[in-house]
């Protein structure tokens, strides 16, 4: 459904993702961001799903062409760690927020394990973004603090989750509560990565469903 394009960064460099169109011309638009597997099929085709919910998604590549094998979590984990995180968020995924918000559309911004930290870090960071939706990841504090986040922020999380844990995200709601932040949390219990439908072992399709329809109604009101 989607296609590959090139995109600008806010320092001129090129960078790379995966577009789907929305059917109607001025539609809102998302940027979907990667799990730590890097730019997989699965983040393509929720990049379409988005689309075909009335979205023009962009998930831009932040491994540069690196798709990491389910099963080995060890290269998942390097790549992830020689990520520069601040760089990806603040030039990638600026960009892409940028060229989605170039017809003057409302631009949100979503991402899944690795890239719902990339999430919480962009609602500190971007200032085209006008929503996020964050699952299952959160960032360290020094990369971003919840009162540092600009825009209404939801949250997706599993109550099993060994990354991602519920302690972390406890404080992380609490911090946003006290600085008077526009947040929803929900949880799942369910394990992390559970809307990955090609994990058979974490995806949970009835949390799955629930939390994307949350997602796009939450992105239907704040950008249109």
């Amino acid at each position: 459904m989607g296609t590959s394009i090139t995109f600008k960064r806010p320092d001129g460099k090129d960078a790379s993702g995966y577009l789907a169109n929305a059917a109607r011309g001025n539609a809102p638009g998302v940027v979907v961001i990667q799990e730590w597997w890097g730019l997989s099929e699965q983040i393509k085709a929720l990049t379409d799903r988005f689309a075909l919910a009335g979205f023009d998604a962009l998930a831009p590549d932040l491994y540069n062409g690196v798709v990491v094998p389910y099963h080995d979590t060890e290269a998942a984990n390097r790549e992830m760690g020689s990520l520069d995180f601040i760089d990806a968020t603040t030039q990638t995924v600026r960009g892409a927020a940028a060229y989605l918000a170039r017809n003057g559309a409302k631009v949100g911004l979503t991402g899944f394990c690795m890239g719902g930290a990339v999430t919480i870090i962009g609602a500190c960071k971007i200032p085209e973004l006008s929503a996020g939706v964050a699952f299952y990841g959160i960032p360290p504090e020094q990369a971003a603090k919840p009162a540092d986040v600009k825009i209404p922020l939801q949250g997706h999380f599993a109550s099993r989750d060994d990354w991602c844990t519920p302690a972390v995200v406890d404080a992380f709601e609490k911090g946003l509560k006290a600085a008077g932040k526009t947040a929803e949390f929900f949880r799942y219990e369910a394990d992390h990565a559970f809307v990955n439908e090609q994990r058979a072992a974490v995806h949970d399709r009835e949390a799955a469903e629930l939390a994307w329809g949350r997602a796009t109604a939450f992105f239907h009101k704040h950008l249109g």
